[in-house]
Parts: C-alpha cells; sequence; structure tokens
C-alpha cells in the first residue's frame, strides 16, 4: 500500500515518513556521486548530482510509485566505470547503502540516548526504518540494484559481464520490477528481521 492512503488517515504521518524517504533517498544518491566524483569520474559533477538538492535525484515516476505502490527509486547517478577501474566501481556502488546504514545508526543512537517524545520518537523510527529498507534493499542481488553492481566489480569477467549485459536490454526495468513485485513478500520479510534485529542491538525494543 502506498503512501496516498495515510494523507487523509494520517496526514502528519504522511508528511514525516515522506520527508524521510526524499531525504534518504537523496543522501543514498548524493553519495554515489561524492565517491565517485572523488575517485576521479567528473560524470556525476557534469550531471549536477554531487548535491545533496533533492530535486536533483528525484524521479517523477519513482516517486509517483512510492506514492501509490509503496515502493520506487530515485535516478541513477550516471558515472563511467573506465574512469573508476574495477575497485572504484565497488565503492561507488557500495556507498549508497552504506550512507543509508549510517543514517540508521545515527537513528537509533539518538532513540536510544535523547529526551523521549511522541514526535521524535516517530520521526526517529521513521527514519530508521526507511534507511534499513534502503540499505536492505539496495544490497539484494538483483540486476539494476547496487548489490548486483556489487557483485559484478567482485567478479568482472564472468558474472559482471553476464549483469552488464541484462542491464543493457530494453526489457531489464521492466523485469526486475517484475521479480521484485512477486518477492516483495520475501523481500520484506528479510528487511523486517534485519530491522528487528537492529532495535534489539540497540536496546529500543
Amino acid at each position: 500500500m502506498g503512501l496516498l492512503s495515510l494523507l487523509s488517515s494520517n496526514p502528519a504521518a504522511f508528511v514525516i515518513i515522506a520527508v524521510a524517504l526524499i531525504l534518504s533517498l537523496t543522501v543514498h544518491e548524493f553519495a554515489h556521486a561524492f565517491v565517485a566524483d572523488r575517485l576521479g569520474d567528473p560524470t556525476p559533477r557534469r550531471a549536477g548530482r554531487v548535491t545533496l538538492n533533492p530535486l536533483a535525484h528525484l524521479d517523477p515516476f519513482g516517486a509517483l510509485l512510492l506514492l501509490v505502490a509503496g515502493f520506487g527509486f530515485a535516478k541513477p547517478v550516471p558515472i563511467n566505470p573506465n574512469n573508476l577501474g574495477r575497485w572504484g566501481s565497488l565503492w561507488v556502488s557500495a556507498a549508497g547503502p552504506v550512507s543509508n546504514i549510517l543514517i540508521a545508526i545515527l537513528a537509533a543512537l539518538l532513540l536510544k540516548f535523547l529526551p523521549h517524545s511522541n514526535l521524535s520518537d516517530t520521526v526517529l523510527i521513521t527514519v530508521l526504518g526507511i534507511n534499513i529498507v534502503l540499505a536492505i534493499f539496495n544490497l539484494l542481488p538483483i540486476p539494476l540494484l547496487d548489490g548486483s553492481r556489487i557483485l559484478a566489480a567482485i567478479f568482472p569477467r564472468t558474472l559482471g559481464r553476464a549483469l552488464m549485459e541484462f542491464e543493457m536490454q530494453p526489457y531489464s526495468f521492466i523485469l526486475v520490477m517484475v521479480i521484485i513485485y512477486f518477492g516483495r513478500n520475501q523481500i520484506g520479510g528479510i528487511i523486517n528481521g534485519v530491522e528487528n534485529w537492529v532495535l534489539t542491538v540497540f536496546g529500543i525494543v
């Protein structure tokens, strides 16, 4: 179920979740762009992506999917692998999920040590949950996601080549969306398990 269902039933929750999603997606894509830029690839900077301005990163169709279907995406950061090399491509791919993991850890620490209030707890739990979802989801070894590109960097001559060829096909995006849709229960189970583990580790539940 998408966020639109909350707009009439709980407008405050809608605003909190929407803002947390936008900021978390922005940081994720900025991390990709920043690391690529620092490793010598000028492509993201030329595309105006080395910025924390959400307008540079949000994809209109991906945002619409978030509202309607409950899952979506931002605009992928353009990079030139020839400027990065094998391991540079790996660090760029990992940067997005790592940024979400760091945000989730920060939110968990704030939840544990800051004075509690209904508003602060709601905001921090929302930020924590969204960033765990983004990190784990993007680390799944599914083509077009960061996890598959990390694997492609580790195994460039076999799996990496096959994944690259698949991603170049015009039907790849549709096929990946179908895989995610039919595997949403399994993916959700993995994400929920990790989220509960994090909350337990930090003594929040």
